[in-house]
């Protein structure tokens, strides 16, 4: 628990990786029904707590109710305005199970909410209700996971407090399951012709991204990330910091794989200047009015 970068190789926990990401969609979706779009969908990510992921406080009629995932004692807790609680245990079970029994504990506290069973942004998804697939669940490794999305949650919210124009919260995005800060130039993005309408609203303006993630997909490894849509002319040769950053060709964006910033002298210090460097190359080859946009 005194360790903030700890090791997590994505071959040692894929499986508890994959069954999480889906038991983080159920309680999205959750908090994606009680609340009112907001610009580039922030009203639909999680948030680190103390203790985990929650989604924060959401109305329902009268009320407001939360939905945390406690990943030191491991139960998926939810608390009410008007003194109701219920919980359920992180343990390994089925997906369906556990959409079910947070269905059933919704209903003990009084609130009722419909869901679209249908998990997004991964190959061949199952129906939560039918998924059976997804079983797993190592404690120790989400525990690991927490621990490194706390860390970077307090070094991306340093970076983001630097920058006065529009911003993102640092927020942990269930859908494509990392942790996210987007910086905005201020300026409308071209209209992507064969975008989705999540796409759209998402990307509506121009922006630069910064994240973390487990490593699902391709990379096989957990990586800090940054990218620039649109991206400019160049972007790929820009040199960057530290030594160990580089640009990916297979995913278009900038990575440091998370083991050179855990395993680096100072990770937070090697962790700035990756966010630091990577922003500065997007936003001077996309001409952003930089002296506008960050603290002097």
């Amino acid at each position: 628990m005194n360790d903030n970068w700890p090791a997590l190789p994505l071959e040692e926990w894929k499986d508890t990786c994959a069954t999480l990401h889906m038991w983080t969609q159920i309680v999205g979706k959750v908090r994606l029904a009680q609340t009112p779009l907001v610009n580039h969908w922030w009203n639909v990510p999680l948030y680190v707590s103390a203790r985990g992921l929650t989604t924060t406080a959401m109305p329902y009629g009268e009320i407001f109710f939360e939905m945390e995932f406690d990943f030191i004692d491991h139960n998926l807790v939810i608390t009410c305005s008007h003194g109701a609680t219920a919980a359920v245990a992180l343990e390994p079970k089925s997906v369906a199970k556990f959409y079910q029994q947070v269905m059933s504990a919704l209903s003990d506290v009084g609130v009722e909410v419909h869901i679209w069973k249908m998990p997004v942004e991964i190959p061949d998804p199952i129906p939560f209700n039918q998924d059976e697939q997804h079983a797993a669940y190592d404690p120790e490794y989400v525990n690991r996971c927490w621990r490194i999305l706390r860390s970077s949650e307090r070094v991306m919210q340093e970076f983001r407090s630097r920058f006065i124009g529009k911003c993102s919260p640092v927020h942990f995005f269930w859908g494509s399951f990392d942790l996210a800060v987007t910086r905005f130039s201020g300026r409308p993005a071209p209209v992507r012709p064969d975008a989705d309408p999540i796409t759209r609203e998402a990307y509506s303006h121009e922006v630069i991204s910064h994240g973390w993630w487990p490593g699902q997909g391709p990379l096989g490894k957990p990586a800090f990330y940054s990218y620039t849509a649109p991206a400019p002319e160049g972007l790929s040769a820009a040199k960057l910091r530290p030594e160990q950053a580089f640009w990916s060709n297979e995913l278009s964006e900038y990575l440091m794989l998370y083991d050179d910033v855990r395993t680096a002298t100072d990770p937070e210090a090697a962790l700035r200047d990756f966010l630091q460097s990577t922003y500065e190359a997007g936003a001077n080859l996309a001409n952003w009015d930089r002296a506008s946009l960050e603290r002097s």
